[in-house]
Formats: C-alpha cells, sequence, structure tokens
C-alpha cells in the first residue's frame, strides 16, 4: 500500500457515506429518516453515520496522535460501546462533523510517508498505520452499509420502492 492509496480508499469509502447522507437530505423527511431504527433497541442512521466520524476522531486523535479528541461529546455518543439516544443530529451537522473529521485524518495522512506505511504511530498502537487505514475504510463501509440498508427498511415501511 501507498500513502497514494490510503488516501484513495478513504476518500472513496466516504464519498459512499456522504452519498448516502445526500439521498436522505434531498427527502422532505429527512429527519424522519435520521431517526429511523431497524428495530426497537437498535442504531437509527443518524448514529451510524456520526458514529464513522466519531471514529475517525477518536483513532486519530487520540490513537494515532496521542491528543485530545476534537469533539468529546460527539465520541461519548456515537463511538463504540455507546448506546443511540434520542437526539437525532441534523443532515448538516451530520455532514459537518464527517467532513472535518475526515479532512483531519486526510491532513494526517498527508504528513506520512510511503514507509510510515509499515509503522506504528507509538507504542500503545494496536496496528501500524498500512493496516489501519485499511480498518478505517473497512470500518465505514460497514456502517454506511447498515445505513443504506436502514435508509431502504424506511422505504419499504412507507411503501416505497428501494
Amino acid at each position: 500500500m501507498s500513502i497514494a492509496a490510503a488516501k484513495q480508499f478513504l476518500e472513496f469509502s466516504r464519498k459512499k457515506t456522504l452519498d448516502t447522507l445526500e439521498a436522505i437530505a434531498k427527502r422532505p423527511d429527512a429527519a424522519a429518516v435520521l431517526a429511523y431504527r431497524p428495530g426497537p433497541g437498535r442504531a437509527h442512521i443518524a448514529w451510524q453515520l456520526m458514529h464513522v466520524a466519531a471514529t475517525d476522531d477518536r483513532h486519530l486523535t487520540v490513537r494515532m496522535k496521542g491528543g485530545e479528541l476534537a469533539e468529546a461529546e460527539n465520541v461519548r455518543r456515537y463511538a463504540g460501546g455507546s448506546t443511540p439516544d434520542e437526539n437525532i443530529p441534523s443532515v448538516d451537522e451530520i455532514r459537518r462533523y464527517l467532513g472535518e473529521r475526515r479532512a483531519a485524518m486526510l491532513q494526517h495522512i498527508g504528513t506520512l510517508t510511503d514507509a510510515d506505511l509499515t509503522k506504528k504511530p507509538n507504542d500503545a498502537a494496536p496496528w501500524d498505520y498500512g493496516t489501519w487505514f485499511q480498518v478505517l475504510a473497512w470500518h465505514e463501509a460497514h456502517h454506511q452499509g447498515q445505513a443504506h440498508l436502514t435508509l431502504n427498511l424506511y422505504k419499504a415501511s412507507k411503501g416505497e420502492a428501494g
């Protein structure tokens, strides 16, 4: 893998996530779509999308760089292990958080060389950079797929075609 390939994977997965968000934004019932849960106690679409951004926040700022979270409250509400609440963020808030966190990730990648991809960012890191960027791209694809499926379930519940 190269730095260019890592950027491409992360940009591609984010584009698919943003495409799903934009499809929701075009709907007159966008807020209801974002709040939709596929079943009792399951995560709503907004949680799936914010979870992707919160993962970027925690993995980059704390785990890779050893610093402080950019948005601690969003990480508390949306990172792994959190329980989805009923406070649904808007399309604009989701778009902003996704954009800012991925921009920060890509900026950090831009400081690395291809040789850095085989190195861990610090001794506590679970993976080398190359593996980490693959994990983040896979993670986003996983949750974008959940959001996309949940959008299709919402449409079906309203008698719409997928």
